[in-house]
């Protein structure tokens, strides 16, 4: 019975291990993508700010 339980174990590990490691992967490019939408909408609204302020003046 021991056995059984060891063998268990081994075949599930790889699974396991991929699936964390693709998880991992995973939440990095989301969260990248999601820092880099924040610095473009901030770049975004920096210019929006300058064009008004263009606009006023003219």
């Amino acid at each position: 019975m021991d056995d059984f339980w060891v063998n268990a174990i081994w075949s599930l590990a790889p699974t396991v291990l991929i699936g964390l490691l693709f998880w991992f992967v995973m939440r990095a490019v989301v969260r990248a993508d999601r820092s880099e939408r924040d610095a473009y909408a901030k770049i975004e609204a920096e210019e929006r700010a300058k064009r008004a302020a263009e606009h006023r003046a003219a």
